[in-house]
């Protein structure tokens, strides 16, 4: 594989967004890094350095904004990009998200998978 190749992590527990995400992000040439929780989502941001990180915000074991402020915090991780990928779409939860340090806040019911796609080229420009 090469190094140049864009790494994604995407932090999210529902397999058919999983599935989803993953075809469509590996279909335009990203190499994509699961975690299902979490914890396993700061445990692998900090291993895999990926470019981008996608982060749910309802999730087992660590919710979003918990991971969202771990990351942030470390210095391994806080320059990576990272940007809330949910169905909470109020605004107080937009809010918080970019007072922790999210670049971006995206419901995920309002995007297509092309529309999330284009979304992760504009991220990583």
């Amino acid at each position: 594989m090469p190094k140049d190749k864009v790494k994604i992590l995407l932090v999210e527990d529902d397999e058919m967004l999983i599935s989803m995400y993953k075809i469509k992000l590996e279909s335009v040439g990203y190499e994509m890094v699961i975690a299902k929780n979490g914890v396993d989502g700061v445990k692998l941001a900090k291993e895999e350095k990926p470019d981008l990180v996608m982060l749910d915000v309802i999730l087992p074991q660590l919710d979003g904004f918990s991971v969202l402020e771990a990351l942030k915090k470390d210095k391994a991780t806080k320059s990576i990009p990272i940007v809330m990928l949910t169905n909470l779409g109020t605004e107080e939860d937009k809010q918080k998200g970019k007072a922790l340090g999210a670049k971006d806040y995206l419901v995920k019911a309002n995007l297509t998978p092309t529309q999330f796609s284009d979304k992760v080229k504009e991220y990583l420009k």
